[in-house]
């Protein structure tokens, strides 16, 4: 008798201290918010990784603590899932989880109202939640309530925050409300800038009345010479669209220059006309005028950084055979070369200069490029390649 009444002590402290931590449901995602919606309760889910030494100090040191599991247990339907396993995989992508570990509340439609990250101490962890376990976060679909006209300034910025990647045009609807809705009297944040400037991609956009309206509280946190930059991107983004020839896959540079220098200046103009064509060039694989754009736009390469010169010698290297232009791919790429000798850019080099004729200096530069390659675990194929051409 003595060792049952024993064993059930044993059993009922071990069930007790059992009770005590958070109760994690092994249910799929899609059941997980059902229950949720069915009880009125968020989703928590500790997003985690196995080799993720944060989240196991959390599991052993505060999820097991009674304040904690007591909330959690009453408030939310809780759940681990491995973010790198089965489903976890698909939640993951979904919120947009790259670091671990990170803390989920969804509501009853699967939607995100809250997303945090990393270790946390038990009062601050319990505190979170909390404040998370709010009436208005259960009210039911975000989308939803944005449609019914919701106006909560703190409601309009939850949803910018937790949508900004995962679905932006509601983020950027969202941002619209809340700067059109600002009164004149309210105080514009550091934060305010931050969102205001994130979500503002045309002089087409609701936010760009609040761009330039509100220009003297956004330079008390933002230099005004950023704040011209800023404008003068925004400027040209249309007349870099309106200047594109999408039969001839070709910019008018014409058009441009004439729009352009009125709005932001000569040497803006020319400068931004210079980037568009480089980008849309390589793009489409036009790789006469990427050649011609590159020359003029790369003429002065000391103002540039060797990486970014790099990358067009690369280009030239694959597509040009201009004897002059390939001289000028070389000098870009020994800048980089200058800098610090790597796999890559010795392998930028040799190729140059092979197409150039210079086939010793293309051989040494080949040989280089393969060593590190080989040294440092790379793949040292292409470099293994051209000096089997070279010999």
């Amino acid at each position: 008798m003595k060792n049952i009444i024993s064993g059930l002590f044993i059993f009922i402290t071990i069930f007790g201290f059992a009770q005590d931590e958070i109760q994690f449901q092994d249910l799929p995602f899609k059941d997980l918010v059902a229950k949720a919606k069915k009880e009125n309760k968020l989703v928590f889910i500790d997003a985690y990784a196995a080799w993720c030494g944060p989240c196991k100090m959390m599991e052993k040191n505060v999820f097991t603590k009674k304040s904690v599991g007591d909330f959690y247990n009453k408030n939310f339907v809780n759940a681990r899932i491995d973010m790198e396993k089965g489903e976890g995989r698909e939640v993951a992508q979904k919120f947009g989880v790259r670091s671990y570990p990170t803390y989920l509340f969804l509501n009853g439609d699967g939607e995100l109202v809250s997303q945090n990250y990393g270790y946390m101490e038990e009062g601050i962890f319990l505190a979170m939640a909390q404040d998370i376990n709010s009436p208005n976060n259960k009210k039911g679909s975000l989308k939803e309530r944005f449609a019914n006209g919701e106006k909560d300034k703190d409601f309009l910025i939850n949803i910018m925050k937790l949508n900004s990647s995962a679905d932006y045009e509601f983020a950027k609807q969202a941002s619209e409300r809340y700067f059109s809705n600002r009164k004149k009297t309210d105080e514009f944040t550091k934060d305010d800038v931050g969102l205001l400037l994130y979500f503002l991609k045309s002089t087409e956009d609701l936010n760009y009345k609040t761009f330039v309206s509100q220009k003297a509280d956004i330079i008390k946190f933002l230099p005004e010479e950023n704040y011209n930059e800023f404008n003068n991107q925004l400027v040209l983004a249309k007349v870099v669209q309106e200047s594109i020839d999408e039969k001839a896959k070709k910019i008018n540079d014409d058009y441009f220059l004439k729009t352009a220098e009125p709005l932001v200046g000569k040497e803006v103009a020319i400068l931004k006309l210079n980037q568009t064509k480089l980008a849309y060039y390589e793009q489409n694989a036009n790789f006469p005028e990427y050649e011609k754009a590159a020359l003029e736009y790369y003429k002065n390469a000391d103002s540039f950084e060797p990486n970014e010169l790099l990358k067009a010698a690369w280009i030239f290297s694959d597509n040009i055979k201009t004897q002059s232009s390939l001289k000028k791919a070389a000098e870009w790429a020994e800048k980089s070369v200058m800098r610090g000798e790597t796999p890559e850019n010795t392998y930028i080099l040799a190729k140059i200069y092979y197409n150039l004729g210079s086939r010793d200096l293309a051989k040494n530069f080949a040989e280089l490029s393969k060593n590190m390659a080989l040294q440092s675990g790379k793949d040292a194929n292409l470099a293994t390649e051209l000096l089997s051409k070279i010999k």
